[in-house]
């Protein structure tokens, strides 16, 4: 999304509209006419031998996506299936679909244990957080290596085996970026990240603007940021040409060797989630399912029934022992998000504002850092509801603790 364009911003909220309320963007056929895809921004890195042989040796195979709303709509995901089980018919296959709408690498890292691992090793793993990254958190690059990394490592560690490709999808202002002939910060930060751990990519986003340079295409064709089946099926070609070529290698599998090092010390390369449970309850929280049709403000259904840590009063106040090196809150935050003051270890209280720029009609889901740089170890935090708000309220609506 253009974050200065008005108009863009309509178009970008429209788009994500449809794609929570429609969810169906996958033909029967796949679109014609598609313009040819260059192996330019397609990067093979390492061996993918190991999913081939698992996949035509045991006749199974679990196959992973994870990412935002590009991953959970029904887009470029249910054409690499296909592509997959064309590939190899007589493998079944365990597809898991780990997107959620909205969030970011440092959500991705915290719930890959919950959301992936736990559906068991993962033989073929995609995952894209750039466009979320950028217009929905608006990460640093720290923050968006120490996410992506923070996945990328649980998955390998998992599963030395694992076979990965990370993508990069694009917004308006991404593509303006690379038009400009610069590298949007999410994308070349992930593709550290991805060089580090030797773990192919699939640079969408730059295909996409070498193709409407050359006249092969429009941003109208290719959907937006929320692509259209066409834009869609240009992703899921270079997906099926990346792989194509990785198989047809010569060679053993063999298990993909870790770095020695991160490449962020900080990475959340531990990340989890903390149960709500764990909390010490001082003053006005309380676990509950939230009385949704009294709180104004847009829902989507897959939080609705969730129980949580709520509070609406300034200065209710709870007590956390945890160990790690960092802590967070992954929340819905709405129109009367309130404030959180937390205090690690008796340090000095410091402001979190649960409001986001989304926040204005949506009980939007995002994960809120406090801290991700402490010492190894057991830590206290006293977490309470501020005074002071930038929204209508000051409610805090916690579906979990996040820790690495």
């Amino acid at each position: 999304m253009n974050k200065h364009t008005p108009g863009a911003r309509l178009t970008f909220d429209f788009a994500l509209l449809l794609c929570f309320l429609c969810n169906t963007y996958v033909t029967a056929a796949p679109p014609q006419n598609l313009p040819v895809v260059s192996d330019k921004h397609i990067q093979l890195r390492g061996n993918y031998l190991n999913s081939k042989r698992t996949f035509e040796s045991t006749k199974a195979g679990h196959v992973a996506f994870l990412g935002g709303s590009i991953t959970e709509m029904n887009g470029y995901r249910p054409m690499v299936m296909e592509f997959l089980k064309k590939s190899f018919p007589d493998t079944s296959f365990q597809f898991t679909n780990a997107g959620i709408s909205s969030t970011c690498s440092n959500t991705g890292a915290f719930r890959t244990n919950r959301d992936v691992l736990s559906q068991g090793p993962v033989d073929l793993f995609f995952v894209e957080f750039a466009v979320n990254d950028d217009q929905d958190a608006g990460h640093s690059e720290a923050a968006a290596i120490r996410g992506m990394e923070g996945i990328i490592a649980q998955i390998r560690r998992h599963n030395p085996s694992a076979d990965i490709v990370m993508i990069h999808f694009v917004n308006p202002s991404m593509l303006e970026t690379i038009q400009n002939k610069q590298k949007p910060l999410s994308s070349s930060s992930h593709e550290q990240v991805a060089r580090h751990y030797q773990v192919s990519t699939v640079d969408l986003a730059s295909e996409v603007a070498r193709l409407i340079q050359a006249k092969q295409l429009t941003w109208e064709q290719f959907g937006g940021t929320h692509p259209a089946p066409f834009g869609n099926a240009i992703c899921a070609a270079m997906i099926e040409k990346l792989l194509t070529k990785a198989w047809q290698e010569s060679g053993e599998p063999v298990k993909h060797p870790m770095p020695a090092n991160s490449l962020d010390p900080h990475s959340f390369i531990k990340g989890h989630f903390i149960d709500i449970k764990n909390a010490k309850l001082e003053s006005d929280w309380s676990i509950e399912v939230p009385e949704w049709e009294d709180i104004p403000g847009g829902k989507r259904s897959r939080f609705t029934s969730i129980p949580m840590l709520t509070a609406n009063k300034a200065g209710a106040e709870l007590v956390l022992d945890f160990k790690g090196t960092a802590l967070g809150v992954f929340v819905v935050a709405g129109p009367d998000a309130g404030i959180l003051e937390v205090s690690i270890d008796d340090g000095p209280f410091q402001p979190f504002d649960l409001y986001h720029h989304y926040s204005k009609g949506l009980h939007y889901p995002r994960t809120v850092v406090f801290h991700s740089e402490l010492k190894p170890g057991k830590h206290q935090a006293r977490i309470r509801v501020s005074k002071k708000t930038s929204s209508t309220g000051h409610a805090a609506r916690i579906m979990s603790f996040v820790g690495n």
